[in-house]
């Protein structure tokens, strides 16, 4: 089709690609700016991550990764609000989710506790990349196919903020857990690990995609105050236990639908 295009000289910039119209498809050029400047911005988090923990900034290369996850929920609700969905948006989005969510948190557990660990450390940390690609490239094939409510594994942003939240506990709280601890960088370890095998897992989380479109009991918006309350008394410890909360409740459902059948 693009051999056919006579306005195609191989030289200009541009985004070339075929989007299903009223069910025709049909060739468009450019991008959507909003979500994917969003995306960009996810992108660039993701890489100051990368830049900080190498350096041993722990903390700021953990907040980049939280920006990122901000960011990443942000670029597609921008894009289903604006009508601005296209190929190109889903994979650049994947791409830099890989680099966000995939690679910054293992390189942040890496530089922060695993450095000792030598080869383990490595393997432990590339563990944990692997999945998010597998994740990422599962997921990509199986849009339109799985039910948009749940996910199937658990997403990589949320893979990644276990593994950041962990880290930001034991900064704050080094006094007592030890930062190159024998039992801290094993346990880190086995966390990277095991964050990386939840997300190419079957199990079944709840998306909340469509939970802002339905009404709830009004007593649900008053524990929402108080997981908000708990939150912000230790904010990374609360979010760490809201992730392992959520982590444990995928597994539990699965498991209690498998003993149903």
């Amino acid at each position: 089709m693009l051999a056919d295009n006579d306005d195609y000289d191989g030289l200009t910039f541009e985004v070339i690609e075929t989007e299903v119209t009223d069910g025709t498809p049909v060739v468009s050029r450019g991008v959507y700016l909003a979500p994917n400047l969003i995306t960009t911005m996810s992108l660039l988090s993701g890489f100051f991550s990368i830049l900080a923990s190498t350096q041993g900034d722990f903390y700021k290369a953990s907040l980049a990764i939280f920006l990122s996850a901000i960011l990443d929920g942000a670029d597609g609700r921008v894009a289903r609000m604006l009508n601005a969905q296209s190929p190109f948006g889903e994979q650049y989005d994947s791409l830099a989710d890989l680099l966000a969510f995939g690679i910054a948190p293992a390189i942040l557990i890496y530089s922060f506790a695993l450095v000792p660990l030598s080869r383990i450390g490595i393997a432990c940390a590339f563990v944990f990349t692997a999945c998010a690609a597998f994740r990422l490239a599962r997921f990509n094939v199986q849009i339109g196919v799985v039910d948009k409510k749940y996910f199937v594994g658990l997403a990589s942003p949320l893979a990644a903020i276990l593994v950041t939240s962990a880290v930001m506990v034991a900064l704050d709280h080094n006094q007592w857990l030890g930062i190159y601890d024998t039992h801290v960088m094993i346990a880190c370890a086995i966390w990277v690990v095991v964050c990386g095998l939840l997300m190419v897992s079957n199990i079944k989380y709840y998306s909340f995609k469509e939970f802002d479109k339905k009404k709830v009991p009004f007593v649900a918006l008053i524990i929402g105050v108080l997981v908000m309350g708990i939150v912000l008394y230790d904010i990374p410890v609360g979010i760490l236990a809201i992730g392992i909360i959520y982590a444990l409740s995928g597994i539990f459902s699965t498991l209690r639908a498998k003993l149903k059948h």
